[in-house]
C-alpha cells in the first residue's frame, strides 16, 4: 500500500507522457557483469547506473538520442538510438582500458567529486596508512608518536585530534572509537593493509543521511578489493633500519567466487634520537562470492597489532638551548602497544531490477596502552609527569539497507528511496588515565572505570530526479545510551544517560549536461560527547552536540581531461572540541563557526602524465569569545596539496607530490603560532616485465625542517623554577629514502 501511494504520488509530480525506455545488460570482455556502470542520455540528461548483474533501466527515450557508457577502467562508448532499440533490451560488452580522466562524467550524484579521487588512487596507488587519508583533497594528517598512534587530522579548519569530527569506515566497519581512552572518536586506520585499497568514497560537511556519529567536517569510507588477479610479495628497505613487507596470496578463484589473503609488517628505528623499536603486523583474510545476478556476500577476517617506544613531543626551548636536538626527548620512556581484531560480513540482496538489501554486521576486539609525557615536570618535579592510558573494548554492530527505485514507463522523472536500521554497542573496560613512572609503575590513577555506548539508528534519503535536477530530502535518527562505571568511587556507581538527536538534510544538484554539476548541500550533523563526560553530574556540556553547514559548488569538464571544482561553505558547531595539553585530553569548549572555499583542479595532460592541485581556506571562529581571544587553536586556514604523476611512460611510472600548512593560531589569542611547513614527497618505479617491478620511495624529497604537529602547552623542563608556555612539537620526516622490489605470480 505504501509503495502505491508514493508511486501516485510520483505520477502527480512528473504528469503522464507517453515515452520509450531502453533495457539492458553490461558485461566485460569475460562476459561478467559489470556493477556500477553510468549510463547518460545525453540528449535529455536522463541516467542509469548498472546492479550487481549489470542490468540497468533508462527512461524516455526518443530516436536519435546520443546515450554514453562510462566506467574508470573501460573504453567510453557511445550509442545512438535507432527504432529498433527503442523499449528494446541490449547486450553492451566493455572493453578494458587504463584509467583515464575521459572516463569521468559527472551525473546528478551527491558524491561527483568520488570518481576524481579514486582516478588518483587507480594511477598512484597509495603506498602507506598515511597516503590513504591524504587522497582526500584538503585533508592533512600529522603524526605525533612514533607511528603508533593514529595520525591527527585536519580538514575544513578542523585539528580533528585523531576522528572527532570526521566519520571514518574501512568496507562497512567503523573506525572511529567513542569514549576512548585517549580521545573522542578515536581512529586508528593502521589495521588496514594499503595495498588491498580498492577506491575511495568520502564527502565534506554534515550532509548524509547514512553517515552519523562524528560527520561534522566529513566522513571517509575505504572499500577494500573483493578479488586480486595476481598474487604477490613486496620488500621495501631503507634509511633508520627501515623495512616493510607486504604479501598478497589468491587462495582460490571460481567462477562465482575468490580468496585471498593479505599480510605486512613493518619495522623500523625511526629517525629520533633513540629506538622507537616500531613493529607492526597486520594479516587479513577475505572471500567474496557474486553469481552476478542477485546476491553477493564478502566474509573478512583480520588482525593487527603495534608495539612502538616514542620520543614524544619536544618543548621549542629545549632545543633552542641545545638540550637536546630536534629529534631528542626529554621522556623518552613513552610509548605503547595497541592491536584490533575484527570479522565482518556483507550481503546484497537484488530482490527484482527496482529493490535490494544490502546488510553489514561487525565485531571487533581491540586493545590499547599508551604512555605519553606532554608537561614533563610540571606536576612531578620528581617522577615526572608521564601518564598512562589504557582501555580494552569490544564493539558490536549491524546495519541494513533498502534501496528501491520506482520505475514508471510512462513518466521522464526518476524516484528512489534509500532507508536503513542500524545499531553499535560498544562495551569498553578498565578504561583508565594514570600516573606513572617508567611505564611500570603506577602512581595515581586519575580515571578507571568501564564504558559502554549504545547508539541505535535509523534513516530515510529520496532522490527526485527530473531531466536536469535532483532533489534529495534527507533525514537521520539517532538514540545514545552511555553508560559510565566510575571504580574510582568509594561506592558502586553505574551512571546512565540516553538522549535522541534528529538530523535532516537537503541537497539539490542541477546537472545540464555530462561535464557540469551545480550543487547546493545544507544539512545538521552531530558528534557525540564522551560517556564520562555526559555522565559526570558536575558537567554541563551537551551529550549530542549539533552542527549545521551548507555548501554552494560546481564541478565541470572545460575539456575531456580537464575537471574543475569549487565551493563555498559555512558550517557551525553548538559545541567545539579543543586539546588541553596539560591534561592530555580533548574538552568540550563553545559553539564555533567556519567559513570557507574550496578549488581543485585535475588535469590529464597526456596518456601518462596526470597534474592535480587542491587549494583550501577556512576561516574559524569561536563566537562565544571576543574578538581577538576567538581563535580555535590549530584550526588550520591555508592548506593545499598537489602533485604530477606519471604512468606508464615506457616501463617507468612514479609521482612527485606536496603538502602545504600555512602558520596557524596555536592559542586562543594567537599570541603563540604553529608553524606551517612545505613538504615534498617522490617515487619511480620501473616495471622490468609483467611480472617483477623496482622502485625508490622517498619522503620529504628537499630534507625540509618541518615541524609535524605543534601544541601550545605549559611546561617545565627539570630544574626549572617556573613552567613556561610555548611550541611543543614533535619534528617531521627529515629525508627518507627507501628501495621497494615486487614479484607477481
Amino acid at each position: 500500500m505504501k509503495n502505491k501511494i508514493l508511486i501516485l504520488f510520483f505520477i502527480l509530480l512528473t504528469g503522464a507522457v507517453s515515452a520509450h525506455d531502453l533495457k539492458g545488460t553490461i558485461v566485460d570482455e569475460s562476459n561478467i557483469p559489470v556493477e556500477g556502470v553510468s549510463i547518460i542520455n545525453q540528449t535529455t540528461g536522463g541516467y542509469a547506473f548498472t546492479n550487481v548483474s549489470g542490468y540497468f533501466e533508462l527512461d524516455d527515450i526518443s530516436v536519435g538520442d546520443v546515450i554514453m557508457i562510462n566506467s574508470l577502467g573501460f573504453q567510453n562508448q557511445k550509442l545512438t538510438i535507432d527504432e529498433n532499440q527503442l523499449d528494446a533490451t541490449i547486450k553492451i560488452v566493455l572493453l578494458q582500458e587504463a584509467v583515464s580522466l575521459d572516463q569521468v562524467t559527472l551525473v546528478s550524484k551527491v558524491d561527483a567529486l568520488t570518481k576524481l579521487v579514486n582516478v588518483d588512487v587507480r594511477v598512484n596507488p597509495v603506498k602507506s596508512s598515511q597516503e590513504v587519508m591524504r587522497k582526500v583533497p584538503g585533508l592533512i594528517i600529522g603524526q605525533h608518536a612514533g607511528g603508533g598512534k593514529a595520525e591527527q587530522i585536519f580538514l575544513r579548519g578542523f585539528d580533528v585530534d585523531h576522528g572527532t569530527d570526521v566519520a571514518i569506515n574501512v568496507d562497512g566497519l567503523p573506525v572511529n572509537l567513542p569514549s576512548h581512552a585517549h580521545g573522542q572518536g578515536y581512529a586508528d586506520l593502521h589495521f588496514l593493509i594499503p595495498e588491498t585499497i580498492d577506491n575511495i568514497d568520502f564527502g565534506k560537511g554534515p550532509y548524509y543521511a547514512n553517515k552519523g556519529n562524528f560527520n561534522t567536517a566529513g566522513y571517509i569510507d575505504l572499500n577494500i578489493k573483493d578479488k586480486i588477479d595476481n598474487s604477490s610479495i613486496t620488500v621495501e628497505a631503507g634509511q633508520f633500519n627501515t623495512l616493510r613487507a607486504v604479501g598478497l596470496l589468491k587462495v582460490s578463484e571460481g567462477e562465482y567466487s575468490n580468496a585471498y589473503i593479505a599480510s605486512e609488517a613493518v619495522l623500523t628505528d625511526g629517525f629520533f634520537d633513540a629506538s622507537q623499536n616500531f613493529n607492526r603486523f597486520n594479516i587479513m583474510g577475505r572471500y567474496n562470492y557474486n553469481n552476478y545476478e542477485d546476491e553477493e556476500l564478502t566474509l573478512s577476517v583480520s588482525h593487527f597489532q603495534s608495539r612502538w617506544d616514542a620520543s614524544g613531543q619536544i618543548p621549542q626551548r629545549a632545543v633552542e638551548q641545545r638540550l637536546i636536538t630536534r629529534f631528542g626527548a626529554i621522556d623518552s620512556t613513552e610509548g605503547g602497544n595497541t592491536s584490533r581484531s575484527n570479522i565482518w560480513l556483507k550481503h546484497m540482496k537484488q530482490l527484482d531490477e527496482h529493490q535490494r538489501i544490502k546488510t553489514t554486521a561487525y565485531l571487533s576486539k581491540y586493545d590499547f596502552e599508551l604512555f605519553s609525557n606532554f608537561t614533563f615536570f610540571l606536576n612531578n618535579p620528581t617522577d615526572g609527569d608521564q601518564i598512562q592510558q589504557v582501555e580494552s573494548r569490544t564493539i558490536l554492530g549491524a546495519e541494513t539497507v533498502y534501496d528501491v527505485n520506482f520505475h514508471n514507463e510512462d513518466h521522464n522523472a526518476q524516484l528512489s528511496l534509500e532507508s536503513g536500521l542500524g545499531f553499535r554497542y560498544d562495551d569498553n573496560n578498565d578504561v583508565q588515565l594514570s600516573r606513572t613512572r617508567n611505564r611500570r609503575e603506577i602512581l595515581e590513577r586519575l580515571a578507571f572505570g568501564d564504558v559502554d555506548e549504545f547508539n541505535g539508528y535509523g534513516f530515510a534519503s529520496l532522490t527526485y530526479k527530473t531531466k536536469k535536477w535532483s532533489l534529495v530530502p534527507g533525514v537521520r535518527l539517532d538514540y545514545f545510551k552511555f553508560g559510565h562505571n566510575d571504580f574510582l568511587q568509594p561506592t558502586f556507581t553505574n551512571r546512565q544517560e540516553g538522549d535522541v538527536i534528529v538530523s535532516p538534510k537537503f541537497n539539490a544538484i542541477y546537472t545540464p549536461n555530462q561535464n557540469f554539476q551545480f550543487y547546493l548541500k545544507s544539512g545538521f550533523g552531530f558528534h557525540s560527547n564522551d560517556s564520562r563526560v555526559v555522565n559526570d553530574p558536575t558537567a554541563t556540556e551537551d551529550t549530542l552536540p549539533s552542527a549545521f553547514g551548507v555548501d554552494i559548488g560546481t564541478v565541470f569538464k572545460p575539456a575531456d581531461r580537464v575537471v574543475i571544482s569549487g565551493a563555498l561553505w559555512g558550517l557551525g558547531l553548538q559545541q567545539e572540541f579543543v586539546y588541553v595539553g596539560d591534561e592530555a585530553v580533548v574538552e568540550p569548549s563553545g559553539k564555533s563557526r567556519r567559513y570557507g572555499v574550496d578549488f581543485g583542479i585535475r588535469y590529464q595532460l597526456t596518456d601518462w602524465l596526470f597534474a592535480n592541485a587542491d587549494v583550501n581556506y577556512t576561516l574559524a571562529r569561536s563566537i562565544e569569545e571576543p574578538d581577538g581571544e576567538d581563535f580555535i587553536p590549530l584550526a588550520p586556514d591555508l592548506t593545499s596539496t598537489g602533485g604530477l604523476t606519471v604512468r606508464n611512460l615506457g616501463k617507468f611510472s612514479g609521482g612527485i607530490n606536496y603538502r602545504y600548512v600555512d602558520d596557524r593560531p596555536a592559542n586562543e589569542d594567537n599570541s603563540i603560532v604553529a608553524i606551517g611547513y612545505f613538504v615534498t614527497d617522490m617515487n619511480i618505479n620501473y616495471n622490468f616485465n609483467k611480472n617483477w617491478s623496482a622502485g625508490i620511495i622517498i619522503e620529504n624529497l628537499f630534507d625540509t625542517e618541518w615541524n609535524e604537529t605543534q601544541f601550545a602547552t605549559e611546561t617545565r623542563l627539570f630544574n626549572e623554577a617556573e613552567p613556561v608556555e610555548e611550541i611543543t612539537f614533535t619534528p617531521g620526516t627529515p629525508f627518507f629514502l627507501r628501495g621497494r622490489l615486487s614479484v607477481n605470480f
